[in-house]
């Protein structure tokens, strides 16, 4: 009787693609979400909702591919931090997209109420998530050094700007997502997907 070859699972090298494709859905989402926010247009907010567990599958994947690249190196402290305040980083965009999809279909005080809970749940919670995962990847990356000192200060400067002026305004999320691509930029040069020497 023969007995199956098990391999080890491996990362694909392109899998880091999936941060460009999470920076480019999230970016058209949140983009479709603050324009329908003032007047609740409710095609803007259907094509949001519909195209944002899209990026949250791929923001997951985003997740797995940073993680894969901590290697031995992975400290559980810093990575329970790490994949907490990415889950629930996605888990308050996931809300912000269903809330603004109630704003676009109420009226008066509900449409209201409903639209002051997308932007707490988008800047006032998943921002902050969105900050707290960046400052822990940081710190993961300075321990370590897996990545350049200059993506390290960066990440940590973008990361207080959006922990302290997220509210400020509401467009600031799209740091976020410009962050990521940056990133996944990155770490696809690094894999030989993307060549920069060209």
């Amino acid at each position: 009787m023969n007995t199956p070859v098990r391999h080890r699972l491996s990362t694909p090298r392109a899998a880091a693609l999936a941060g460009v494709l999470f920076a480019v859905l999230f970016t058209t989402v949140m983009v479709l979400m603050r324009v329908a926010v003032p007047d609740g247009g409710d095609v803007r907010t259907r094509v949001a909702a519909t195209l944002m567990p899209f990026a949250g599958i791929a923001f997951l994947w985003f997740i797995g591919v940073v993680r894969d690249g901590f290697g031995g190196f992975e400290d559980k402290f810093f990575s329970t931090v790490f994949i907490g305040s990415g889950l629930l980083f996605l888990a308050m965009m996931f809300a912000a997209s269903a809330t603004s999809m109630a704003a676009a279909h109420s009226n008066g005080t509900t449409a209201e109420f409903a639209r002051e809970l997308t932007l707490a749940f988008g800047n006032t919670y998943g921002l902050r998530m969105a900050a707290v995962f960046m400052i822990t990847l940081a710190t993961i990356w300075l321990k370590t050094n897996l990545m350049p000192r200059w993506l390290v200060v960066a990440t940590y400067l973008a990361a207080v700007g959006i922990l302290v002026a997220s509210d400020i305004s509401m467009w600031l999320v799209l740091a976020f997502p410009a962050w990521v691509l940056c990133v996944s930029v990155l770490l696809l040069t690094r894999a030989g997907v993307i060549d920069l020497d060209r």
